[in-house]
């Protein structure tokens, strides 16, 4: 019979890749949706499928990871053979704006779906998206031995998460994963993002929409990869024979200057003409420096990345450019589903 899987966060940048992968391999998957009054789905409206449609391979719910008594209960229900939890309050910056919510969403929530699992008694796998901001000041190469030093709120509760997951695997022998994954960016990256906002932001200044660019440190240095690569490194883990926690990078180190300067150049710009420093952009604590060793993840998993920033940097410039000319021409318009 064909897998199934549940995947949290799933509307995100991530979420959607994973989706697309999973559904290719002929998965069905569901997906766990927050309730808003306004339209969330954009990243998987091409996989939508009416929900009248029997043999959906695309189901989403309305379920929070804030509460823990619905995810005892959509597990129970679905008894998914693999769960990915990818939700999250990601964004590292306003971690320090909103610590107790990134902690409870971030943190607490990891606890909540693998208490769930545990509460349930379904016989699943887990994978838990922990993060390289988890090493915070620890000097690279980052490997899966090195040290934790977290330096936001998002790092602290993404440490809470990664030993929760490994606490559940040792306590009652949950095959639960960890992947540690580097910056990994993509035309789906959320706008808010330094690599996104620059690569947007040369669509628009080429356009006559925006002058200036805004930024704060561009001095901090980055593993930047192409997340569809990612989210197979994500599947890779829940096939494995035993479960294991791997990092997952380019090693390729590249500071946002550099990428910057690329990302303009691919537009046939001069980032030194447009963009402006901004402090409300620095963080309290900075992270100098992440460039991962995904050495383990190539042995045991035999998986390798192919795409490294610079060519990650030409791939979202151009696809801002076409998705912004698409806007403008009036060809890029959503049609709502019933």
């Amino acid at each position: 019979m064909a897998k199934s899987a549940l995947i949290t966060g799933i509307t995100g940048q991530d979420g959607s890749y994973l989706t697309e992968l999973l559904i290719g391999k002929g998965y069905t998957v569901h997906g766990l949706l927050r309730r808003s009054s306004s339209f969330n789905t954009g990243r998987i409206d091409h996989l939508y499928e009416d929900p009248h449609d029997e043999g959906r391979s695309l189901v989403l719910h309305h379920a929070d990871l804030a509460d823990g008594v619905a995810l005892v209960n959509l597990l129970r229900d679905l008894r998914p053979d693999e769960v990915y939890n990818l939700g999250a309050q990601s964004h590292v910056r306003v971690s320090f704006d909103s610590p107790l919510y990134t902690g409870d969403v971030t943190g607490m929530g990891t606890v909540r779906l693998l208490e769930a699992i545990r509460a349930s008694g379904i016989d699943t796998r887990i994978y838990q998206a922990s993060s390289s901001e988890m090493f915070g000041t620890a000097p690279p190469p980052q490997h899966e031995a090195t040290p934790f030093h977290p330096r936001s709120p998002y790092g602290c509760a993404k440490v809470f998460s990664y030993w929760s997951t490994v606490n559940y695997r040792e306590a009652y022998d949950l095959f639960a994963v960890n992947g540690i994954l580097f910056n990994h960016e993509s035309p789906r990256r959320g706008e808010t993002f330094v690599t996104r906002k620059i690569t947007r932001a040369v669509a628009r200044i080429r356009a006559g929409l925006q002058r200036h660019l805004y930024l704060g440190n561009l001095d901090a240095v980055r593993d930047w990869g192409y997340a569809p690569e990612y989210v197979e490194a994500m599947w890779r883990m829940l096939q494995a024979d035993e479960p294991g926690d791997y990092v997952v990078a380019t090693g390729v180190a590249a500071t946002v200057r550099e990428f910057l300067h690329e990302a303009f150049r691919a537009g046939g710009l001069d980032w030194r003409e447009h963009v402006r420093f901004d402090p409300k952009y620095q963080r309290p604590a900075e992270v100098d420096a992440l460039v991962g060793d995904a050495a383990k993840a190539e042995a045991e998993l035999g998986w390798k990345p192919r795409v490294t920033w610079g060519e990650l940097a030409r791939i979202m410039v151009e696809a801002d450019i076409s998705a912004l000319a698409a806007e403008l021409s009036g060809e890029a318009v959503r049609v709502d589903r019933g």
